[in-house]
């Protein structure tokens, strides 16, 4: 059997290959393994080689004699005749077999240029555009140009293939500006593709081609004039007022085009005559020409709430004003991309003109990158995330945006390739990811790649020392990383205590209090890079002396000299006391200067030491300490929680056993949002670089796209570890300690949005399986990537001695945890990737950062994202959303398209919704398998988001955001949710959200209208019903007193 041939065969994409016999043979031996379930490298039996060999002799022969009769050969065409010929042949379950896989496969991606409608010569009947005409026509123009007769050369077919791509991204072009693509269109690409690729006589063949083809058939149409916008009934004009005072009109004509474009895609759905009367209702006499936009926006806007698609509408519409401001002209403008592409190069001279950019960006091809910029992917915003970058991370030039949105991204990967050999490449891969909003830099590094000063860190973490210099000074850094966009924790355990003796004086200290009250000033006085609130937590354990005033800091009563309004604070709990609590017995408070190795002291070794230190206490060895009831503490800490948000509960034995860095130091603290848990020392200010996946965008209904998660991490973990060295760093302690250790933190975001794609309820066993799964995937590829970054860039300095080096996982430390602690931990070990392929690349060639995962709250990059939050479930289905950039409408858009599928989307659908404050538990019409999934926050259990955290906990090397939600909160729930916490290996957590009872009581009409029990009438949590893990919770390992209201400890 001969295998080339001398013709051709065209593909899918249009690029055509020489047709080659084995490849029919090739495409029959899987058909038949398929069917017969014989895998690969298993031999056939001789019976199917035979039969095999039978048809594809067949099929070449048919498809030889089409060729020799000038027919083209195609992809597709070659497979209708495997098809046929299988059948004729009588193997039908091979052919059946066939026919279902190439059904499964032939559907086409919503970008691919053949979903894209061509009007043909007649202007009235569509067709779908083929590339793979294009790729004839251009193999026929130079076969006739070069006087071919036999095989096409394969330097013709190279030449060929990449015409036909330039054409193909000229219709996609064409197509994303939102134009009629006619059959004269791509033939006029086509000439002007020959031409600019210099091949003249080819061009001149086809346009001489073309020509006779016109006088032969009159049916093949010359480009269109441009079709004027068809005019409205009214013509109605509007007075306003330009910037420099003078009278200009606006007429209807011209909104409606607007809005045209905005609602393009959704025409069928949306009335643009009523969007057109609600955004004049907005006009007045006098009104700024610049107002015209917000009122077409605030129309929109409005809308939001009955149909998500008006959120993607006044995106669409805010793009245009974007593009007005930066570029000078509308969106719809037909030659935008390459208006865009010109504006690139001088977006980079003003902005190092202006020092805004970096000049390092000048050293990039960036006629290649402006021309690489995808502007289809502005449709990828809603409303919030696009407004959210307008307001604070496009870089502006007095009050004036010098970026769009594609430009934006083009500057944050460019920033992030500065020190790239092969800088264009990774730039484009940056972008890629960036742009498709696979996966998001957190908003330092947004705020700042690209820039002078390029402080891209997310997180500082400082340990303060018990001297007043040494509190000053972190004091003054903490204003500098504020400054620059950095989140702040500050440990303040070493410091000592109320009426410790000071010796310098012979005084008695005022305790931390006073400090902490310079540090929340310190916070509110800089701000985070003029973009937002300046922010940090304090942290301190539970056995300083101070503990008691702590917990009273975010108190609304009592002396102000002793509050910190505007400071985070949180409570670092060693598991001693936990099991003081649990065993309601006495806790020892101590002035650190008086212990002064116990807060570095963990697990058994300060257990050790702190019944030693209280046995010298009894002794009279110690001067200042006080016993307290551990029980009245916890609850004092769990009261304050509730009732002032703050302080946070961390647990610093898990932080600090599991930790692969503790060779070379100890967990003093976590960060501004409990997720970092990196050493801190007086030589050494922790910092953490973060960014995260957007898991919705990696996952169908069938579940968890491995292979593109692969990919969106392997490029992730890059970015990060670049941020690194290009990193600006304000105090020489944060660059000591990134040099040394090279932390980053690859978390995740749309956590809830997953769960919707694929029908899962946050309360299930599904919710609970697919967190573990989909964590460790993440953590899989994320410790690989960053072994083979160690492989090219040499591991972090300090890797000699670390658990990595070890061979000890995040899995293999829950066991250590466990031994340490001497209590059970319900942490769940099971795993679901073979990890041998991980293990032997570490032990191989080590790691490249000495952290690798942390999932941060995300607020505002999944904003921009529009997704939710973090590992956050769905605050409510409807709701208003408040940030820096105003009030936002949330709906859950995953609810409107479920109930859209049932037909019951509308009106009063709204109207309940709203009146059940975004709950669908008490609308009767909705089906019961919808109200499990769509629960919202407070209905969710919380052992469910604990346990989805417990799973995501054993893969991570770091902690988690994680905040939890209590409905009706009462004493025993608190209780028993932050032991469940500790009890499943838990390192931190987040905020504490409650939610009482509502007072306001409904109407008996509203009530009686939808003969319906309102939800505030409602006392159990709706999936308190069901138990995780399938079984009745647990006792705790050791006695827990309930917490109950009756009970006389709580009084």
């Amino acid at each position: 059997m001969t295998s080339v041939t001398p013709y051709t065969v065209a593909k899918r994409d249009g690029s055509i290959v020489p047709f080659r016999q084995e490849r029919i043979l090739k495409a029959l031996d899987a058909a038949f393994r398929d069917t017969y379930a014989i895998a690969a490298p298993t031999p056939i039996t001789n019976d199917i080689a035979i039969a095999m060999q039978k048809v594809a002799v067949l099929v070449i022969q048919q498809a030889l004699e089409l060729a020799s009769k000038k027919v083209s050969l195609t992809v597709e065409g070659l497979q209708d005749l495997v098809e046929v010929t299988l059948m004729k042949s009588g193997y039908h379950n091979v052919a059946r077999d066939y026919i279902i896989y190439r059904d499964n496969h032939k559907k086409l991606r919503s970008d691919d240029p053949r979903n894209i409608m061509v009007l043909r010569g007649d202007q009235n009947s569509p067709a779908r555009f083929n590339p793979i005409k294009v790729a004839a026509t251009l193999e026929l123009i130079f076969r006739h140009v070069h006087a071919v007769n036999g095989q096409t050369p394969s330097n013709l077919i190279h030449m060929v293939n990449r015409l036909t791509e330039k054409v193909i991204e000229r219709v996609v072009e064409h197509h994303l500006m939102h134009q009629q693509l006619t059959t004269s269109n791509i033939q006029t690409m086509i000439e002007q593709v020959l031409m600019g690729s210099t091949y003249f006589e080819a061009a001149k063949s086809y346009i001489l081609k073309q020509s006779e083809k016109l006088a032969a058939h009159e049916e093949t149409a010359l480009p269109q004039e441009k079709q004027p916008i068809k005019q409205k009934k009214s013509q109605k004009s509007f007075k306003v007022i330009k910037a420099d005072g003078s009278e200009t009109s606006v007429f209807e004509s011209d909104l409606l085009e607007k809005l045209e474009f905005a609602t393009r895609f959704y025409k069928e759905k949306i009335d643009v005559e009523e969007m057109l009367k609600a955004t004049t209702l907005n006009f007045y006499e006098g009104m700024k020409e610049s107002e015209v936009d917000t009122a077409l926006i605030m129309a929109s806007r409005a809308k939001i709430e009955q149909d998500p698609i008006y959120s993607n509408i006044t995106a669409q519409l805010l793009l245009d004003t974007i593009y007005e401001e930066v570029l000078g002209v509308p969106a719809s403008t037909p030659d935008l991309f390459a208006i865009h592409t010109n504006y690139f190069q001088k977006y980079i001279d003003k902005g190092i003109e202006l020092k805004r950019i970096s000049p390092e960006l000048k050293k990039f091809d960036l006629e290649k990158l402006s021309k690489a910029m995808h502007l289809e992917r502005d449709l990828k915003f809603q409303y919030l995330g696009l407004q959210t970058l307008y307001d604070r991370y496009f870089i502006h030039d007095k009050g004036t945006r010098m970026e769009t949105p594609q430009i934006f991204w083009m500057r944050v990967a460019m920033g992030l390739s500065i020190k790239e050999e092969k800088k264009e490449e990774r730039a484009l891969e940056f972008y890629s990811v960036l742009s498709t909003l696979d996966y998001l830099s957190s908003t330092p590094t947004l705020f700042n790649a690209g820039t002078l000063h390029s402080q891209l860190s997310s997180c500082y973490l400082s340990t303060i020392m018990d001297n007043l210099e040494h509190i000053f000074k972190t004091i003054s850094d903490d204003a500098q990383l504020s400054k620059w966009a950095g989140g702040l924790g500050n440990d303040w355990s070493n410091v000592r205590g109320t009426g410790a003796r000071i010796k310098g004086t012979n005084g008695q200290s005022q305790g931390i209090v006073p400090f902490l009250k310079v540090a929340n000033d310190t916070a509110v006085a800089v701000n985070q890079g003029g973009k937002r609130k300046g922010a940090m937590c304090a942290y301190l354990e539970t056995w300083h002396i101070d503990i008691e005033d702590y917990l009273e800091l975010r108190k609304n009563t009592g002396d102000e000299r002793r509050r910190t309004h505007d400071m985070n604070t949180a409570n670092w709990i060693p598991d001693l006391f936990m099991k003081r609590v649990a065993q309601n017995a006495q806790w020892t408070l101590f002035s650190p200067n008086e212990v002064p190795d116990l807060h570095s002291l963990y697990g058994a070794a300060f257990e050790k030491r702190y019944l030693e230190y209280e046995a010298m206490a009894e002794n009279n060895q110690i001067t200042l300490w006080k016993k307290v009831d551990s029980l009245l503490l916890w609850r004092k800490m769990l009261t304050m929680l509730f009732e002032t948000g703050h302080p946070w509960i961390t647990f610093k034995d898990p932080c600090n056993i599991r930790s692969p860095q503790d060779h070379v130091g100890v967990v003093h603290c976590s960060n501004l949002c409990t997720e970092i848990t990196l050493n801190t020392s007086k030589e050494e200010t922790a910092v953490c670089n973060l960014g995260s996946i957007n898991l919705a965008n990696h996952v169908t209904p069938e579940g968890l796209n491995t292979k593109k998660l692969q990919k969106t991490v392997t490029t992730a973990i890059r970015m990060l570890d670049n941020v690194i060295d290009i990193n600006f760093y304000p105090i020489k302690e944060a660059k000591t300690s990134n040099s040394l250790h090279r932390p980053i933190g690859l978390g995740l975001m749309g956590f809830q949005d997953a769960l919707n794609i694929q029908k899962f309820s946050y309360a299930s066993h599904e919710a609970v399986q697919f967190a573990d799964q989909s964590m460790e995937a993440i953590s899989y590829f994320a410790l690989l990537s960053s072994s083979h970054l160690a492989k090219e860039r040499n591991p972090y300095p300090s890797y000699k001695g670390s658990k990595w080096e070890r061979g000890i996982l995040p899995i293999d430390s829950i066991d250590l945890l466990e031994k340490e602690r001497g209590l059970p931990i319900k942490m769940n070990r099971e795993t679901t990737m073979d990890w041998t392929l991980v293990r032997e690349a570490i032990a191989k060639n080590g790691l490249r950062n000495s952290n690798v995962m942390a999932i941060a709250p995300t607020a505002t990059i999944a904003n921009i994202a529009g997704v939710t939050a973090s590992i956050e479930p769905n605050y409510k289905n409807l709701y208003a959303k408040s940030n820096l950039s105003g009030e936002f409408t949330f709906i859950n858009p995953h609810l409107v398209q479920a109930l859209k599928e049932k037909d019951l989307w509308d009106e009063e659908m709204i109207d309940d919704l709203k009146y059940f404050d975004g709950s669908v538990l008490e609308i009767k019409r909705i089906p019961n398998e919808l109200k499990q999934q769509f629960l919202t926050a407070f209905e969710i259990n919380f052992e469910w988001i604990i346990e989805c955290a417990s799973r995501r906990q054993k893969w991570i090397d770091q902690a988690q955001s994680l905040n939890l939600f209590v409905d009706n909160p009462n004493g025993k729930k608190l209780n028993s949710m932050y032991f469940l916490a500790w009890e499943h290996g838990l390192k931190t957590t987040y905020y504490l959200r409650s939610q009482a009872r509502t007072s306001i009581e409904k109407s008996t009409m509203d009530i009686n209208k939808r003969e319906l029990q309102p939800r505030w009438m409602k006392h159990a949590s709706p999936s308190s019903r069901v138990d995780v893990g399938g079984k009745k919770r647990e006792k705790p390992s050791v006695p827990v007193c309930n917490l109950e209201e009756g009970c006389e400890s709580c009084q």
